[in-house]
C-alpha cells in the first residue's frame, strides 16, 4: 500500500508517515523544503517538497508523485499551521494566510488525489483536524475556523465520492506534544503593541494555559497508530476524537449543554 503523508517532516505528520512506514507500507511524505530541513525526519520514507499554499508546487508534487508510485491508496493531510492573537488585532492577510494554509492547502491535496482515486474505484482520505475544529478557542478563532470549514469540506465530500467507492474521515486530536506549539504565529499587531494591547491579560492567559497543555499531552504515535487502523478499516465513519477524555467528553456535551454554560466552562478553562 503507498500512503502519501503531507506534513510529513515533523509532528503528527512525521509520527504518521514514520509509524506506517516501519509497517511496511510504501510512505511518501511531502513538506515544503526537504532539502533546507536538519536531522532525519525522513529516514524511513520518501520526502517531496510540497508548498500547499500554492496551487503549481501541488500540481508539480503530485505529477512526480503518480509518475513515481504505480498507484496510491491514501491521502493522510497532516499539514498546516496557527495563528494566535484577538479577531480585533488579526490582519485579514494573516487571516488568509491560516485559511490558505490549513483549509485551501487541504482542498489543493484532495482535488489534486480524487481524479485518480475516482479512476481506479479506490482510495481514502484521512484529514486531520481539531477538536477545535468543533469547539472555537479564544484567541485562535482563525485556527478554529480553518478547522470548522474542514468538518464541513469532508462532510460533503463523503456524499459526494461514495459512489465511486471512495472514503474520507476527520480526525479531531486534543493536545499533543508536537513543534506546533512553538511554530505558532503570533499575529503582528499583538507582537508590536504588546504592553498597550487591551487584549494582553487574555491573550496571555488563554495561549498560556494552551501551550502547557500542548506540552503536556500525548505522543502523536497514539494518532500514527489510529491513522494505521483506519487504513485497514472496511467502513470509515465520519470523524474520529483522540485525546484526553476530558477534552472529548468536553466537546461532545456542546451540542447539548446550555450555550452559557459551555462558554463559562471555556472561560474558566483559559482563565479569561
Amino acid at each position: 500500500m503507498t500512503i502519501v503523508v503531507t506534513g510529513a517532516s515533523s509532528g503528527i505528520g512525521n509520527a504518521v508517515a514514520t509509524h506506517l512506514a516501519k509497517r511496511g507500507m510504501r510512505v511518501i511524505g511531502t513538506c515544503r523544503n526537504p532539502a533546507g530541513r536538519t536531522g532525519r525526519a525522513d529516514e524511513f520514507f520518501e520526502m517531496v517538497p510540497l508548498d500547499i499554499t500554492r496551487d503549481d508546487s501541488v500540481q508539480s508534487a503530485f505529477s512526480t508523485i503518480f509518475a513515481g508510485a504505480k498507484s496510491v491508496e491514501a491521502l493522510v493531510c497532516c499539514a498546516g499551521m496557527g495563528i494566535a492573537g484577538s479577531i480585533e488585532e488579526t490582519s485579514i492577510a494573516e487571516a488568509q494566510l491560516q485559511m490558505n494554509t490549513n483549509y485551501c492547502g487541504t482542498l489543493r491535496t484532495i482535488k489534486a488525489v480524487l481524479p485518480r482515486f475516482r479512476e481506479a474505484g479506490r482510495g481514502r482520505i484521512i484529514v486531520l483536524s481539531s477538536l477545535a475544529g468543533v469547539a472555537s478557542i479564544p484567541y485562535q478563532s482563525f485556527y478554529s475556523s480553518s478547522k470548522f470549514a474542514l468538518e464541513a469540506l469532508v462532510e460533503a465530500l463523503r456524499l459526494e465520492i461514495a459512489p465511486f467507492g471512495l472514503d474520507a474521515c476527520l480526525i479531531e486530536p486534543g493536545d499533543f506534544r508536537t513543534g506546533f506549539t512553538d511554530a505558532r504565529i503570533k499575529v503582528a499587531a499583538y507582537l508590536a503593541q504588546a504592553g498597550s494591547s487591551p487584549y494582553r491579560k487574555g491573550f496571555e492567559a488563554a495561549i498560556g494555559q494552551m501551550e502547557h497543555d500542548e506540552r503536556a499531552g500525548a505522543d502523536p504515535i497514539i494518532i500514527a497508530k489510529l491513522v494505521e487502523r483506519l487504513l485497514q478499516k472496511k467502513k470509515l465513519s465520519v470523524r474520529y476524537g483522540i485525546g484526553s477524555i476530558f477534552q472529548r467528553i468536553g466537546v461532545k456535551i456542546k451540542s447539548f449543554m446550555p450555550s452559557r454554560l459551555f462558554e463559562a466552562g471555556l472561560k474558566s478553562t483559559y482563565h479569561l
